[in-house]
């Protein structure tokens, strides 16, 4: 009898312990997303000339998730499918227009948290429709339309915004240039909605897009001067020039310096990334601040994750319309109740895996429209993974899988020129050696190509690889961001 009660126990005080877990949750939502931010940009990530102390601070309070993914886009502008799969749990190859226009169909994780009461707040970045906007945020404050604060309309200095308007009209006249730099003014209307009465006694989802550290590199003095270019170091992975075409050299941010690359060129582009970072980091800070001051920590769950990433000179490429790692990875921090502190977890995962994570924590019913995978077990467990390998896109003419066992292999076919790359990222995680050449692994190359066509399969992906014409062709010209 003694040992039956023992078995019992032993079944059932685990499942007590994580209902007790689940039981102590957060009500309260912030997201807060950078734009153009790599994951390697930052201290938590093990990078030593970068100043991160807010981002750091916030990744030892909670999870850090170091094999975070965009999926991708079909065009230049890959922050546009970023966003809206972050706010739908939506597959890029699912988004209307990469995601420029969300129908009301694809349920949004703000929309269904309005419905159950919830102060929906958004200010900063918002580059999909404005109707899908209107549904899904019920108060907000300064509101950026549009891709980049382009220096012609005030660049990151003198932002042009629109104040939140609940009939969603937005007339053009309204516009305003501010005179605070993009990422304070952000920070300033966050700070204000969280010091706010109705975010002290409601249940709210704040969601803070930040524009930086997306170009123009123009940070604040202070921020501006804190990295001395003599003392970057270069990337391993640099080169003066990519070794052939891949879909998309000619794009605008591959445009920001000349080909050949000059390395001190890159090593102040560089600084100036870093000191982007650092000042967003600071209004990171500021934010984080005002949750606490106001009493909200300890009821909050809090997001911070990167859009997409950025070379800015690894392998001879500026932008992110690639699909290295450099471009395809993010930071991504969870952090609150029920939330594992000072963990990582190298599990894969996607930003649209946020969405349906988020509602399983707070336990609210998932609409069909979402297609992400729920983290919650990892957040049970960071031991745990929730996928085998990770796809990605890129255009019509490159797609990328790689699979746990640390390979991964990336396919073009540009103006009827394929190209395969395979590497060994446990071995060379900056993809300096490929492997595709050496006949030992051509087997490997095989495994990777079928591997890669079921995961385009199950992402919806109906491009046809084995076909000798697919990708890209002369009359088929690359989109610009």
């Amino acid at each position: 009898m003694r040992i039956l009660s023992f078995i019992l126990a032993a079944l059932i005080i685990p499942n007590i312990v994580i209902a007790q877990k689940q039981e102590h949750r957060a009500k309260n939502i912030l997201i807060i997303y950078s734009d153009d931010h790599s994951y390697h940009a930052l201290g938590a990530a093990g990078n030593k000339e970068i100043s991160t102390p807010n981002l750091d601070k916030l990744a030892k309070s909670g999870l850090m998730f170091t094999q975070a993914h965009v999926m991708g886009g079909h065009q230049g502008a890959v922050c546009i499918p970023s966003r809206a799969m972050l706010l739908t749990g939506r597959y890029v190859n699912r988004l209307p227009g990469d995601g420029s226009t969300i129908p009301d169909s694809i349920v949004s994780l703000p929309e269904v948290l309005r419905k159950q009461g919830y102060n929906t707040y958004h200010t900063g970045k918002w580059h999909s429709d404005k109707a899908s906007h209107s549904r899904m945020f019920s108060t907000g404050g300064d509101i950026f339309f549009g891709g980049m604060h382009f220096p012609k309309f005030g660049g990151q200095e003198h932002p042009t915004v629109s104040l939140f308007d609940s009939t969603g009209v937005y007339d053009e006249k309204r516009k305003r240039i501010s005179d605070t730099y993009s990422t304070t003014l952000y920070a300033d209307n966050a700070i204000r909605f969280l010091s706010s009465s109705t975010a002290k006694t409601n249940p709210f989802f704040c969601y803070v897009a930040f524009t930086s550290p997306h170009d123009p590199r123009t940070p604040p003095e202070k921020f501006s001067k804190l990295y001395d270019p003599a003392k970057i170091t270069l990337p391993a992975n640099f080169l003066i020039k990519h070794p052939f075409d891949n879909g998309d050299l000619n794009v605008r941010d591959e445009q920001l310096l000349p080909v050949p690359r000059d390395p001190d060129a890159i090593k102040k582009d560089i600084a100036l990334y870093y000191g982007m970072v650092s000042e967003m980091d600071a209004q990171v800070g500021r934010i984080l601040e005002a949750l606490e001051k106001n009493g909200l920590k300890e009821s909050t769950l809090i997001v911070f994750a990167g859009d997409n990433g950025l070379a800015v000179g690894q392998h001879g490429l500026l932008g992110k319309q690639n699909l290295y790692e450099h471009s395809i990875r993010v930071p991504m921090i969870m952090s609150g109740p029920n939330v594992p502190v000072n963990k990582k977890t190298e599990g894969f995962t996607y930003l649209s895996d946020i969405t349906p994570t988020i509602m399983d924590y707070l336990q609210v019913e998932r609409p069909l429209s979402v297609e992400g995978r729920s983290l919650l077990p990892v957040l049970l467990d960071p031991s745990k993974n929730v996928r085998s390998s990770i796809y990605n896109v890129y255009g019509h003419w490159s797609r990328s899988i790689k699979s746990e066992d640390g390979f991964k292999m990336i396919v073009y076919n540009v103006d009827g020129i394929a190209t395969t790359q395979l590497f060994n990222l446990k071995k060379d995680p900056l993809e300096i050696n490929d492997l595709s050449k050496e006949p030992a692994y051509s087997e490997k190359i095989l495994q990777m190509r079928n591997l890669l066509k079921q995961q385009m399969a199950s992402a919806f992906d109906n491009l046809n690889i084995d076909l000798p014409n697919w990708g890209r062709n002369k009359n088929q010209k690359p989109r610009g961001s």
